[in-house]
């Protein structure tokens, strides 16, 4: 577990998701559309999930593109 209690094996659903990389739905999922974000793993017929080390690694890259959306 690190430092802000998050497991990072584990999954996160969309709204966990916007508290760790505050975005809007739409640019959100037109980001994963173009590629920019991770992609969601389908964990029930009309629920998805994103890994937490997926978005821990999108927010490192972020950071290192100086916060570039």
């Amino acid at each position: 577990m690190n430092q802000k209690g998050i497991i990072p094996e584990g999954l996160l659903r969309q709204p966990q998701v916007f508290q760790m990389f505050p975005i809007g739905k739409t640019s959100w999922w037109k980001g994963i559309k173009e590629g920019r974000y991770p992609k969601p793993i389908r964990i029930g017929p009309r629920s998805v999930a994103w890994r937490v080390r997926d978005i821990l690694d999108l927010i490192e890259r972020q950071a290192a593109a100086g916060g570039q959306r």
